[in-house]
């Protein structure tokens, strides 16, 4: 008897090909290009995962440190702490607020301006080309995560996707990083378990699965941070359609034990 239709998989595409990205790119028409020349077919029901660090290009969210005068405060941070002053500057223009610092350490967990708790405000400065570069978060990565999906639509002529933009972050009290979504399209964040019986019969009350976060996590695999790959393709996960964004995933400081 065959059972390999009963077997649950998913299956992770990482997408090649994509050029270099320059400010005005058009993502989503770069990643149907890059598809069909890759052998790749965009279907109903895939999950398409992008990388911040090609968003912010195509946003022109790339900074120049020698456009950026610290103020005393950064450059009283970047003496102590030993690192560059410009780019703590930055790194105080895109949060809301600090949550916690450590001069001796050098170490800024911000809020940036979209409600999001990380190290320097997400401003990364690998993976962008030059000198003095630094890379900025979309100012709405919802905004850039739709788009992008309308392009994949225009390109392929009608396939329904949804489009997650990851970025990597560290996690509280555990060791190391992993790819979460900071901007959402056409997919619901949550698989809600909640009024659902478990296994042995009891109500669920609790429980809400990030499957947006766990979708980002398992992308980066085929998206390694040296490997030139900052799409993938999910196929076979069954989401729920929906346009909330990420923002139903940020937790109210009222809600937050931990500030």
């Amino acid at each position: 008897m065959n059972t390999e239709l009963d077997i649950p998989k998913v299956e992770i595409l990482g997408v090649t090909g994509i050029p270099e990205v320059h400010s005005g790119f058009p993502i989503g028409l770069g990643i149907t290009k890059a598809c069909g020349t890759g052998g790749i077919s965009i279907d109903d029901g895939d999950v398409v995962v992008v990388t911040q660090k090609i968003v912010s290009k195509s946003e022109d969210r790339i900074v120049c440190l020698n456009n950026v005068l610290p103020t005393d405060d950064a450059a009283e941070f970047a003496a102590v702490s030993g690192r560059d002053p410009r780019l703590i500057q930055l790194v105080l223009n895109e949060s809301k607020s600090i949550v916690r610092k450590d001069i001796q350490r050098g170490i800024l967990i911000t809020e940036t301006h979209h409600g999001f708790i990380c190290a320097n405000s997400g401003i990364d400065t690998s993976n962008v080309p030059g000198e003095d570069m630094a890379s900025l978060l979309p100012k709405d990565p919802d905004i850039s995560a739709r788009r992008i999906r309308e392009e994949i639509k225009n390109g392929t002529k009608g396939p329904s996707v949804g489009v997650v933009i990851s970025d990597t972050f560290g996690r509280a009290w555990r060791e190391g990083h992993i790819n979460h979504a900071i901007g959402l399209a056409g997919i619901n964040a949550f698989k809600d378990y909640r009024g659902i019986y478990d296994a042995v019969g009891k109500i669920m009350n609790a429980t809400m699965i990030a499957y947006v976060d766990e979708l980002a996590s398992a992308a980066e695999l085929v998206m390694a941070k040296t490997s030139g790959v900052p799409v993938a393709i999910v196929k076979g996960y069954e989401f729920q359609p929906g346009d909330q964004g990420l923002r139903s995933l940020l937790r109210a400081k009222s809600d937050d034990l931990f500030r």
